[in-house]
């Protein structure tokens, strides 16, 4: 009898490579993404340059890779991972993450990251989690690619109001001065992994950051894209 986790997460048909989570016949079917800017992954006419948007107020980042925008079967996916204890997720939607940064290191020659971060929870809201969703999804990233993964270089030093349902200035607001970096991370080129970057305030605060401690690149990673 085949167990869960030989059968593909979404169409449940039996996996020939139970490691991948999903079989090659869904991974095909994904939504396509539309043309969008290298730089901040929103919609553009280029995906070679950067969009007008980031030419007049550049993101605190190089480039921006994600999987796909947040809708089905991605969207339940994650709402799986993060809110109903289904941490075994993480190898499928960073194996996911690791196809689409390949596409993009070919074509967009990016540059392979030293160091992969994960962005930090609350404490208490990984306490009740269990565990931090970017965090199991940076560990298999590192060994993959054979990068080095701290996890405990940066941290939540303020408690937040959660960004759902906030508008961007309000997210910039209740984030900053969020998060603490505890290594020394210059010259390095880092690749910062969430799980969902919507309007990109998290990660900006953070990349921010790692610019003041004079990182020589900054990768954003995710899975989804909200666009």
């Amino acid at each position: 009898m085949l167990s869960i986790y030989s059968r593909c997460w979404l169409c449940r048909q039996p996996l020939r490579l139970s490691h991948h989570g999903i079989c090659s016949y869904c991974l095909r079917h994904l939504p396509t993404k539309p043309l969008c800017c290298p730089r901040c992954g929103l919609p553009a006419g280029d995906t070679a340059l950067p969009c007008g948007r980031c030419l007049q107020q550049p993101p605190p980042w190089q480039a921006l890779v994600f999987v796909s925008d947040y809708q089905a079967p991605l969207r339940q996916l994650i709402k799986k991972f993060k809110f109903q204890h289904t941490p075994e997720l993480a190898p499928l939607l960073a194996r996911l993450i690791l196809l689409n940064w390949q596409q993009a290191h070919r074509e967009q020659y990016l540059n392979r990251p030293d160091v992969i971060l994960a962005v930090p929870l609350q404490a208490k809201r990984c306490w009740r989690r269990g565990y931090n969703q970017s965090n199991l999804l940076a560990r298999p990233l590192a060994y993959w690619l054979g990068c080095d993964y701290r996890p405990a270089a940066l941290s939540r030093v303020r408690k937040t109001a959660p960004q759902q349902g906030l508008p961007a200035r309000m997210r910039r607001r209740n984030l900053r001065g969020a998060f603490r970096c505890h290594e020394s991370l210059e010259g390095r080129h880092i690749a910062l992994l969430d799980d969902v970057v919507t309007t990109g305030s998290t990660v900006a605060e953070i990349a921010r950051l790692l610019q003041r401690q004079g990182v020589a690149s900054i990768q954003i990673w995710c899975v989804c894209r909200t666009l």
